[in-house]
């Protein structure tokens, strides 16, 4: 399977990025990527005070190419970039080598519980 990974530090990043980060997938970017031709799925994930990442997979490589090649020229002006205060410090396409579902089950939301942090 075809990855990419988009990856923004956070070490100079705004106190309450990560919280706004967490509204703007929640509110935004969870519909947009819902609805995006081509993608199997995407993560968001974030290390607090250290990195908040976009990790996608893709039906072909075909798809992964087009999405990057259109992300790019404006991925400092990105909403993500925006609100962390800089471009990404890295997008890097990869090979999805295996995905499991466990006995739990997969979830898909466009939030998940998390412990109330200051950030």
């Amino acid at each position: 399977m075809y990855g990419l990974t988009v990856r923004w530090s956070l070490a100079d990043a705004p106190k309450g990025t990560l919280k706004a980060l967490r509204a703007y997938v929640e509110d935004e970017s969870y519909a947009k990527f819902a609805g995006l031709d081509g993608l199997r799925f995407k993560t968001w994930r974030a290390r607090k005070g250290e990195w908040f990442e976009g990790s996608y997979v893709f039906v072909s490589d075909e798809a992964r190419a087009a999405f990057q090649a259109s992300f790019e020229p404006g991925a400092a002006d990105a909403p993500g970039s925006k609100l962390i205060g800089s471009a990404p410090i890295l997008i890097e396409p990869c090979e999805i080598v295996a995905v499991v579902r466990g006995p739990a089950g997969f979830r898909s939301s466009s939030h998940f519980e998390h412990e109330p942090q200051e950030d």
